[in-house]
């Protein structure tokens, strides 16, 4: 299976100077875990996460007055439409991270998230758990 197959083309773009409550917000009416961060001045890339809008907070940074553009990773691996999931959940455990923004040409179309690909391995029929694993599933450790 491909990344275009299961990536969301729900693709959420805010500005460097939106306030990490803003972008909170949009993140949450969209239901997605992170936005894209276009810089006009830069011409560049970035993505905002769920996980670095927590960091702040938890630090006791003021959502109000933290922009997003101090928070924005800028250093970050690409997906092609193309690459097969394997190749991008490489590239996320690799790197230590839950999303990939998906670039066709000169843009954005799509982002992929560690729950886009469990959600299509999982309902691929070859990746249903066997009756043992299914039993050991429901173990609760002591």
């Amino acid at each position: 299976m491909l990344v275009r197959d299961a990536m969301s083309t729900v693709v959420l773009t805010i500005g460097p100077t939106h306030t990490l409550r803003q972008a909170a917000q949009l993140m949450s009416a969209r239901r997605v875990g992170a936005a894209v961060v276009l810089d006009p001045d830069t011409s560049g890339l970035g993505i905002l996460t769920e996980r670095d809008v927590l960091n702040a907070v938890g630090a006791g940074q003021d959502p109000d007055r933290e922009t997003a553009h101090t928070h924005t990773t800028t250093d970050i691996v690409f997906a092609g439409p193309r690459w097969t999931l394997e190749e991008a959940a490489y590239a996320m455990s690799r790197g230590g991270f839950r999303h990939l923004i998906v670039l066709d040409g000169d843009g954005p179309v799509g982002l992929v998230s560690v729950r886009d690909i469990i959600r299509c391995w999982a309902a691929a029929p070859a990746a249903a758990p066997s009756a043992e694993a299914a039993d050991t599933a429901d173990a609760v450790p002591a």
